[in-house]
């Protein structure tokens, strides 16, 4: 995905029925979220068990579908039923490497040199 600098990155809270293409996503996104899926703004949707995804982003000249399963584990998503959320470009790279996005932890601290 090459998704530009200045899109907003959304994740849709609850799960979504992973039969859905690009148009039954888009009309969740008219519907549900209130938004425009032909804005160039990037929408995440995860399944039921937690192990897939699917981004939605229009690039200019048509609907772009990503897919991802997660082979073990499960995708870090928020409580929430309904809404969006949010997310940074640094914490979509989390999220799609399964990685918990909301509090990652640094594995060290950078240390003063005298």
């Amino acid at each position: 995905m090459n998704i530009p600098g200045g899109a907003r990155i959304w994740l849709v809270a609850g799960h979504t029925d992973m039969r859905k293409g690009f148009d039954g996503l888009a009309a969740l996104v008219q519907v549900q979220l209130k938004q425009n899926p032909f804005s160039g703004q990037v929408f995440i949707f995860r399944g039921r068990r937690g192990d897939r995804v699917k981004v939605l982003w229009w690039d200019g000249q048509g609907l772009s579908l990503f897919y991802k399963r997660l082979e073990q584990g499960r995708f870090i998503w928020p409580s929430a039923n309904a809404g969006k959320i949010h997310l940074t470009y640094a914490q979509l790279s989390m999220l799609l490497e399964g990685i918990d996005w909301r509090a990652p932890k640094r594995t060290s601290r950078p240390k003063i040199i005298a």
